[in-house]
């Protein structure tokens, strides 16, 4: 594993974490379909979740939620179609979204910021 993904699958950690701190399900990590990938993919109140998660240790080239793109959010919706039509045991969902979790790592400083956001379109 090179350094980034150490970082990336430690930001993941984190967000599973505090998915489950704010009474979210964890349902499945690292949900793959060919080259895409869904992060995390949990419950919150009746309401089927995909989640990216993003984690910067530099702002050098922009936070983390400047790292997610609009082509990175078509592929998650193309991953959730995949997984909707495969993976869901019949269970029914009143709504379902897409959230990003960014997480800024500041080792200098030993501060870490994370930021959710609901529903990204």
């Amino acid at each position: 594993m090179n350094v980034n993904q150490v970082c990336g699958a430690s930001g993941e950690r984190i967000a599973g974490e505090y998915l489950k701190l704010v009474g979210y399900r964890l349902l499945d990590r690292n949900y793959r379909t060919g080259h895409l990938e869904i992060d995390i993919v949990a419950s919150d109140r009746g309401c089927l979740v995909f989640v990216e998660v993003k984690t910067r240790k530099s702002d050098r080239f922009g936070d983390a939620f400047d790292a997610v793109k609009r082509d990175k959010i078509s592929n998650i919706r193309k991953a959730a179609y995949s997984y909707l039509s495969n993976k869901r045991d019949n269970v029914i969902f009143n709504e379902i979204r897409i959230d990003l979790i960014a997480i800024d790592i500041s080792a200098c400083r030993g501060e870490m910021l994370l930021r959710h956001l609901k529903g990204v379109s």
